[in-house]
């Protein structure tokens, strides 16, 4: 028995499997720095805006609208909308990067969120679509903008989507994470796939008066969680989110939360007036005004395929998947690709 050969022959397997993980590993370092590169390219943090200097008030329609207001009063108007569960911090870097390029950027809290309010207590506590984008109009007659480039993500999308479809006269331009979202409580008594449902779990949680009592009592932590689903490789801290979480401490929160989801299925009612808005929407209107797309490779949160929705734009459009990790509160993970993606629908304007 050759014993020397027999080491060698071991020495040489082990180095040999040493490299080839060496090798994995580089390889894996590599990925996570090409994705870390471009997340960074997304969110520069020599950008970083954490908060608004001021927030003002007016009113607006059936509410005394919170919003924030960035760069000079005769820029073009941009209107910037949150979604659920988040609110006007998610574009606290984007509002500086636009005011900075010459835009006047309107950050309101929806109904629901922040110093946002009832002017009556007799009002009732309406979450449907067609409502949210009324107020977007009656802010826009209160601040005196005939015509806004609008953004949003997650609700917000969906009510830039109904501005630019129904009120294409009072919208320049449109941007929106995850595209089209205007639906109907038809079109959502369809059954959708067992996992398709499962990423729904909220929608029929509130949907119970347990829900309604469990989000009353735990909203923080409901929407952190939410958080961490929806953009699972966004890496939050503690002061990031409870400065977005005090805007879920509005009076009216949980009430708008829960109408919202629960309208969606069918079980509530809407209020009449929005009864013509709403027959429109169910038709699934196109949108001719000029539109970017955005969506995240990340993105925990449902969300339709860009494929499907691309047909629903009619002027000139663009879609962007955004890589590196980007989730679904997109503008505050990557607000220079938000940025970018207001500039490149206001240059479809020219």
């Amino acid at each position: 028995m050759n014993t020397t050969k027999n080491i060698n022959r071991r020495h040489f397997l082990s180095m040999a499997s040493f490299a080839v993980t060496i090798a994995e590993l580089s390889s894996i370092n590599l990925l996570n720095a090409e994705s870390r590169t471009q997340a960074d390219r997304y969110n520069p943090i020599s950008t970083k805006q954490t908060s608004f200097e001021q927030i003002k008030q007016i009113k607006a329609g059936v509410l005394d609208v919170g919003y924030a207001e960035a760069g000079p009063s005769h820029g073009q108007p941009v209107i910037l909308l949150h979604g659920w569960p988040y609110d006007i911090h998610s574009y606290t870097e984007v509002a500086s990067l636009l005011a900075a390029k010459g835009y006047r950027v309107i950050v309101p809290y929806l109904r629901g969120y922040g110093t946002t309010h009832f002017l009556s207590a007799q009002t009732p506590r309406n979450g449907q679509q067609s409502a949210l984008a009324t107020d977007v109009i009656a802010l826009m007659d209160a601040l005196k903008i005939e015509k806004a480039i609008i953004g949003g993500f997650d609700w917000g999308a969906r009510t830039a989507n109904i501005v630019a479809a129904l009120w294409p006269e009072r919208c320049k331009a449109m941007v929106a994470v995850s595209g089209y979202l205007i639906g109907s409580q038809q079109a959502n008594q369809t059954p959708l796939s067992p996992k398709a449902e499962l990423s729904w779990w909220y929608q029929f949680y509130f949907a119970t008066e347990r829900g309604q009592m469990g989000y009353q009592a735990n909203r923080r932590d409901f929407a952190k969680l939410i958080w961490q689903t929806a953009s699972p490789k966004w890496q939050f801290d503690e002061p990031t989110f409870a400065q977005s979480a005090t805007a879920f401490d509005n009076p009216d929160h949980v009430d708008i939360v829960i109408h919202n989801y629960r309208w969606r299925l069918g079980l509530v009612t809407g209020e009449k007036q929005y009864d013509e808005l709403e027959k429109k929407l169910a038709t699934g209107p196109v949108i001719t005004v000029p539109a970017v797309t955005l969506e995240g490779d990340a993105n925990g949160a449902p969300h339709p395929d860009p494929s499907v929705y691309a047909a629903k734009f009619k002027g000139k459009y663009a879609h962007h998947t955004l890589m590196g990790g980007i989730g679904h509160n997109l503008p505050q993970e990557a607000p220079v690709a938000f940025v970018d993606a207001i500039l490149e629908a206001d240059s479809f304007t020219k």
